[in-house]
């Protein structure tokens, strides 16, 4: 894999350094969309996304991104499958109300999807629950319980589970430390469920998506 690119997030950039020249992309919760600029930029890349805040949308469409307002949640269902080389989902997962549905929708309309995701796992969340007994925050985990947007907070085991059961299959997995070290990994390994503060996984499938 390529270095990963400056002024990006640092998932972001680790993300833009695996996508291909010229691909056909959609990025789900793409925020302001400085990974799509970024790519469009220096990558050839046909990119469009679909975020769930209007401010965002508004500020995509200001950088001259095809960027539509929608849900991941209720509107992956009308996109074609396999109509887009890869799919990716950065930060986002663990927000969404159904994961499993979220995930198997992204295998079906991408040929690949690349996720990134904190990892609830980390050595120091299992220590704050272990030593305080109170919900905790870090870095990649920085809100309240009362006010945090992630509900479905996994680690990277979970998801890779997840992943299996689904349908898909864990193409590359790459570690996130922190300032921005990143390791490649096996994604049964204890090791990274530990240490890691997140990670990206690089998926295979054409999942059905279920109910449930």
């Amino acid at each position: 894999m390529k270095a990963a690119p400056k002024g990006l997030r640092s998932d972001l950039a680790v993300i833009a350094a695996m996508i291909p020249e010229g691909v056909r992309l959609l990025d789900v919760g793409c925020g302001e969309g400085e990974l799509l600029e970024w790519l469009a930029a220096n990558k050839n890349v046909d990119g469009r996304g679909i975020e769930l805040s209007q401010q965002n949308v508004n500020a995509c469409v200001a950088r001259g991104l095809s960027v539509v307002q929608g849900d991941a949640d209720t509107d992956l269902s009308e996109y074609p499958s396999q109509v887009f080389d890869i799919v990716i989902l950065s930060q986002t997962i663990q927000a969404t109300r159904s994961p499993r549905m979220v995930l198997a929708h992204l295998l079906r309309i991408g040929k690949r999807t690349i996720v990134s995701f904190p990892n609830f796992g980390h050595w120091r969340v299992r220590l704050s629950l272990l030593l305080n007994g109170r919900m905790p925050k870090t870095a990649t985990l920085g809100y309240a319980w009362y006010d945090t947007p992630n509900i479905h907070l996994c680690t990277i085991a979970d998801l890779a589970a997840l992943v299996r059961e689904t349908g898909g299959t864990i193409e590359q997995a790459i570690a996130l430390g922190g300032e921005g070290r990143t390791n490649a990994m096996r994604p049964g390994a204890r090791a990274p469920n530990l240490f890691a503060e997140g990670a990206i996984f690089m998926l295979a499938g054409s999942a059905r998506p279920r109910r449930g």
